[in-house]
């Protein structure tokens, strides 16, 4: 690093001294540039601009914007600054398909998702089922309709879509020089061993990557580390053996030039006119789950068709506000309903995703069980407070917040009846369940704060 930095070494080892950067990233698909709840973030957190992302912004560790009714409803994501360059050199765009090949935990999909719009599909990638999992809970919490999430290695991904994605996002893994102030483990795991083995780690993901974008796609590579041989010699070796790519522009984040713990990217184009989508998987149904029953061409089974019809009645009664998003197709995976994106007519549906672990196959609208329709988390998660028949709504502090969160039914003095939700601020946090004079709690167990 001496070599590489020069007179500015001594400030670099410096700034590991320094307390690690914390930041936060509102979400626009909840509280657009105008929305007034913006403010009453700003002031509540302390919040300052990150120059790079106009959602993005500094914030304190004493502000634990983690510990708030707040952080339950989605309206922000918890995010290093710096890890909120490559998403914004994307440049996603709403309608676009989208790749992100190594999401989890999902700070950065959930950042493509929100210049999607709610248009046009992201699927996002861990190979890691564990932080697959993580991924798809921070994609539901943000209210994402569009998404699939998948646990795939690129490699099969790169046979299955090859030329499909108007832009991809490989954040690859790293040795991790970025994040040694927000772990220190992470300082005893580093070698110039682990420098090699994950550079060439990386060209392979970049080969796979860089098959999956269209002609005059983009594809931006990134790391949170700081040699050069994980990050501009892997550019340069990648643009030998492609010479379909160029080279846009390399940016750095350095730790001690401004706030945040650093990162690395680089935006490539693909030569060429864009042809549609390329790739269609084989046959079947989609795996990592229940077996679900094929959507084709549109067209839905009998079952598949039940469902949905369970869930329009559901929805007339709880929920007479929400619509679902015009650009896709029931699909039925198991007991479970979700609502597929489908931004090109047909495509994707369920054969595109057949024989891959899909924890997430679009928005989850609920559970179909016997004839009876139970709603889903992510569909509570997907709405606003206005959308819905009934509310309770509290403020952060509230007793009813702080009882809901721990999982314990509310007293109903008002007679209320059905499916309802819990609003903080008029975001949901989830179901409620008005029966008996009681509302009971259908906050998923695994998301209840602990007494």
């Amino acid at each position: 690093m001496r070599e590489q930095l020069g007179g500015e070494a001594d400030a670099f080892f410096a700034s590991y001294g320094q307390p690690r950067t914390h930041g936060l990233r509102i979400n626009p698909l909840k509280l657009d540039k105008g929305h007034p709840q913006r403010e009453e973030l700003i002031r509540l957190f302390s919040l300052r601009p990150v120059p790079w992302c106009g959602d993005g912004f500094f914030c304190g560790d004493e502000a634990r914007p983690g510990k708030h009714p707040y952080y339950y409803t989605g309206i922000y994501y918890i995010q290093d600054p710096s890890a909120m360059l490559p998403a914004e050199l994307l440049e996603a765009r709403p309608g676009e398909i989208v790749l992100d090949l190594a999401a989890a935990p999902g700070g950065k999909s959930t950042q493509i998702a929100g210049h999607l719009g709610g248009r046009g599909l992201l699927v996002a990638n861990d190979p890691d089922p564990e932080r697959a999992m993580v991924l798809s809970e921070n994609i539901e919490r943000l209210g994402i309709a569009n998404a699939v999430v998948t646990s795939a290695y690129p490699g099969d991904l790169r046979r299955r879509f090859p030329e499909t994605f108007d832009r991809v996002l490989l954040d690859a893994p790293c040795s991790g020089e970025g994040m040694f102030r927000k772990d220190p483990a992470i300082i005893r795991m580093w070698s110039p061993k682990m420098v090699r083995n994950c550079a060439a780690k990386q060209r392979a993901l970049l080969h796979d990557a860089a098959a999956m974008v269209k002609p005059g796609g983009r594809l931006v590579y990134s790391t949170c580390t700081f040699n050069r041989e994980e990050n501009e010699e892997n550019v340069a070796a990648f643009l030998m053996e492609h010479p379909e790519f160029r080279l846009l522009k390399e940016v750095r984040l350095w730790p001690h030039r401004g706030e945040g713990e650093g990162h690395y990217a680089a935006v490539l184009a693909k030569e060429g006119e864009s042809a549609g989508v390329r790739g269609r998987g084989p046959g079947g149904r989609p795996g990592g789950g229940p077996p679900g029953r094929s959507v084709r061409r549109g067209r839905a089974d009998r079952a598949t068709l039940e469902a949905l019809e369970a869930f329009h009645r559901f929805a007339a009664e709880a929920l007479p506000g929400f619509r679902l998003p015009e650009e896709g197709a029931p699909l039925l995976f198991g007991e479970a309903l979700y609502w597929l994106p489908q931004p090109l007519p047909g495509w994707p549906d369920a054969s595109d995703l057949a024989g891959l672990r899909v924890f997430r196959p679009g928005l989850h609208l609920g559970q179909w069980r016997k004839g009876r329709f139970e709603p889903g988390h992510a569909l509570a998660l997907a709405c606003h407070g206005s959308m819905a028949a009934w509310t309770l709504d509290g403020r952060a502090g509230d007793p009813a917040v702080e009882q809901y969160l721990r999982g314990e039914s509310l007293p109903d003095p008002d007679g209320r009846g059905g499916w309802g939700l819990m609003t903080v601020s008029g975001w949901p946090v989830g179901w409620l369940r008005a029966s008996g004079g009681l509302l009971k709690n259908r906050l998923p167990k695994g998301l209840r704060r602990q007494i």
